[in-house]
This record gives C-alpha cells, structure tokens and sequence, in this order.
C-alpha cells in the first residue's frame, strides 16, 4: 500500500459512509413518490383512510422475504402488547397523515412532518424525565419558530390539512418513543414485520366505513404505495446502519426537494418561500436533536 492510500479500516468506512448517503438517498425518493401517489390516487375518488389499508397490506410485499428465509422467526417476541400500542398509534398518525397528503399542498405537509423529532423530545422531557440540555432546548424552539413559518398564523388560516399533519406528527412523536423502548430488546424486523401486519387490520375498521372498491386502473398506484412506503422504511434503516446519523439526517431535508419537483410536474403545485423558509428550520432542529442524541449514546 503506498503512502497516499488510506488504511484498509479507513476504506471501509468510507465506503460503508458512502453507502449509506446512497440509501438515504433512495429512502427520500421514495417517501416523497409515495406521497405523490397518495395524492394522485385520492383525486381519482378514493377515500385516504382506504390508500391507508392497502398500503400497509401491499407493504407485505416487502418484508415477504424475511419470512420466506426465516420462517415465522421474526413474528418471536415478548412484547406484543408493546407491539400492538404500537401499531395502534402508528394507524392514527398514517390516517391523519394520509388524509393531509389529500386537502393541503403537499411541501406543507412534508415540511411540517419534520417536527416529529422535536415533540418526541418535548414527550420524553415531560413524561420520561429525560434530561434536555440548553442546547437541545435551543434546537426545539428554533423547530417551533419554523412550524410557526409554514403555518404563518394571523397572516394566513390554518386549514385542516395542516392540522392533521401537526397532529400526526405528534403521534408519531409517541410512536418514536414506543421504537426507541423495542429497539432494546427487539430486532429491526421484528419491529418491521409487526408494523405493518397489525396496522393493516386496525386501519381496515375506519376504510370500511367510506369503502368502495377500487377502479382496475388504480390497482397498480395502490401496489406502488405499499412497495414505496416500505422501501423507503427499509432503506432508511439501512441507511443509519452503514453511515452516522449525522453524515445521513441532513438528506432528509430532500423529501422537500423531491415533493416539490413532483408535486409541480404532476399537480401545478409550487411551494411558497414560506415553506421553504420555515421547512429549513424545523428540519434543523430536528436534525440537531437526532445528531445529539446519537453523539448522546454512542460518543466515540
């Protein structure tokens, strides 16, 4: 090995590092695709809560090869209680979510999805007694500052779209918390497999009240959103696997960018600079907090 080469210990984790930006990446990609389709599909008539249960059913598709390597290994745990609140929960964030994606620009939507982080961290300061520093508590308010942007109340109405997706947000802040508990003894399938098979039956009971049976031609966006939501769930994981958290959470910012450019070729939709503005900020202190966090419980 010549002088100017880098160690072999050193390639790897660059490679691992850029591999990770790669997945990232895709993941962005992906849950901004899905978004789109959920939109494209509600405009052709079907009810957002109906998008909801097909898309955790043909988010099967996707873990399917887990089960046909290992069998019923990754249903093994002690904890469907924990499981099941967990799913619970997660149905009515996806619900709200979903029915958001249908009745407010898109950008808004995703823009404001980035609080989650921060309320998750307001929750544990509350409810776990988990200790937030000054810092942190800075990175919360500038992630409130950048919700009060996009939302801009006095200037502009806040509609319901952008209310549901503030309280979507904070459910998956609960949602969060419940992960980060299972992470402790469960794996990353387990945890996979048991989200989309218990949501998909809790997240029938409300489809069946607006039920109608998808047209022939919506058959395929209703396959895309399941393969995109889980994909996307996937390759994030993956993504945080092979590079730190704080070379791969600033790309989350891309879901924007990607929304933005799709929403515009398919819906004539343009985001404001307001969105832009105070999606900037909520995602940083998002990021910051993430970024803290993983420095928090993995220091070296």
């Amino acid at each position: 090995m010549s002088p100017a080469e880098p160690p072999a210990g050193a390639q790897d984790i660059h490679s691992r590092r850029l591999r990770g930006v790669l997945w990232m990446v895709m993941s962005t990609f992906m849950f901004a695709s899905m978004h789109a389709v959920v939109r494209h599909i509600s405009s052709e008539g079907l009810h957002p809560f109906e998008i909801a249960f097909f898309r955790n059913i043909f988010g099967l598709i996707v873990i399917l090869p887990w089960f046909i390597r290992q069998g019923l290994a990754p249903l093994r745990t002690k904890r469907f209680g924990t499981h099941l609140a967990r799913a619970s929960l997660n149905s009515v964030a996806m619900l709200a979510f979903f029915w958001a994606l249908t009745i407010a620009p898109l950008s808004e939507v995703t823009a404001l999805t980035f609080g989650a982080p921060i309320f998750a961290t307001i929750l544990a300061a509350v409810f776990l007694r988990e200790v937030v520093g000054l810092r942190r508590w800075v990175a919360i308010f500038i992630g409130f500052a950048g919700t009060m942007v996009v939302l801009r109340p006095g200037f502009e109405a806040i509609g319901f779209g952008q209310g549901l997706t503030i309280f979507a947000a904070m459910t998956w802040a609960v949602v969060l918390l419940i992960v980060k508990s299972l992470g402790r003894t469960e794996s990353a399938v387990t945890i996979t497999a048991y989200m989309s098979i218990l949501i998909s039956p809790i997240a029938l009971v409300p489809a069946l009240f607006v039920w109608q049976w998808p047209s022939a031609n919506l058959w395929i966006w209703l396959i895309a959103t399941g393969v995109l939501g889980n994909l996307g769930q996937l390759l994030m994981v993956q993504a945080l696997k092979d590079a730190p958290t704080h070379v791969v959470m600033p790309l989350d910012f891309l879901k924007l960018i990607w929304v933005s450019i799709l929403v515009y070729l398919a819906f004539s939709e343009i985001p404001d600079l307001f969105t832009w503005i105070g999606g900037a900020l909520i995602f940083l202190g998002a990021a910051y907090i993430a970024i803290s966090e993983r420095k928090r419980t993995h220091p070296n």
